[in-house]
């Protein structure tokens, strides 16, 4: 299926491993045009090495609000008005109410939502005057069903979540959609730093298996693609039938 993502301009926020680079490689084997951010200059190197396409890379720490900004702004200087902004970023550190101080929420709050809003400040006003673009933010089901273990991401996602959905709703109308994608347990290296092992957290997943990344950057092709122009405000897991309820 050609998802008419060719010649498109993506952006993709901290795409140096994990669920961003899968995002960006996805978007490039579309033919999309790709930037991508992260903080290390080495890793950049590395993940843009792994992306099949054209791709540029800009170092940027997205929690902080102006450079965030600075990515969206470098990568339309370099390929052209951003067309597709995935938004994501590293996760908070694990903590319970107990153990989390309110530094902890207010790093968790800079990282996993003030990024996002200063990414779409940056990019949407853009994609409205153009008439189309697509906003994808990576969160978590932690969003949906808050995990007590990571009680600052959950907090976080939470707030982001209903930000993107003020937002679709008022950028629907102009050619705009927001989505979010909500991952469960995938294979990245996050995962590997909360110390369970693999195949633990296979048995607790319905499938089976611990999700690929490639298969989630699919998604998030999928809902950047001229075929999804009817999706939007949606917040879709990606879990491998983890989640209870119906919602």
């Amino acid at each position: 299926m050609d998802l008419g993502l060719r010649d498109r301009v993506a952006a993709v926020a901290a795409a140096s491993s994990g669920l961003g680079l899968a995002s960006a490689r996805a978007l490039a084997a579309e033919g999309a045009r790709v930037a991508i951010c992260g903080r290390d200059a080495s890793r950049l190197t590395a993940a843009a090495d792994a992306i099949d396409g054209e791709v540029v890379t800009v170092v940027a720490d997205v929690a902080d609000p102006a450079a965030a900004a600075g990515f969206v702004e470098e990568a339309a200087d370099r390929l052209g008005p951003v067309d597709v902004l995935v938004a994501n970023a590293g996760g908070p550190p694990a903590g319970t109410f107990a153990s989390t101080d309110l530094g902890g929420y207010e790093e968790a709050l800079r990282l996993n939502l003030l990024s996002t809003v200063a990414l779409c400040q940056a990019a949407v006003p853009g994609m409205q005057e153009r008439g189309w673009g697509r906003v994808v933010a990576i969160t978590s089901v932690g969003a949906r069903a808050p995990i007590g273990r990571l009680i600052a991401s959950s907090t976080a996602r939470a707030g982001v979540t209903a930000f993107l959905k003020v937002l679709a709703t008022e950028v629907a109308g102009d050619g705009v959609t927001v989505n979010s994608i909500q991952p469960g347990m995938h294979a990245t290296d996050r995962l590997a730093h909360l110390g369970t092992p693999l195949d633990e957290l296979a048995r607790q997943i319905p499938v089976g298996f611990v999700g690929d990344p490639d298969d989630f950057g699919a998604v998030v092709a999928f809902l950047c693609s001229r075929q999804a122009r009817f999706i939007t405000g949606t917040a879709v897991p990606v879990e491998g039938g983890t989640l209870g309820g119906l919602q």
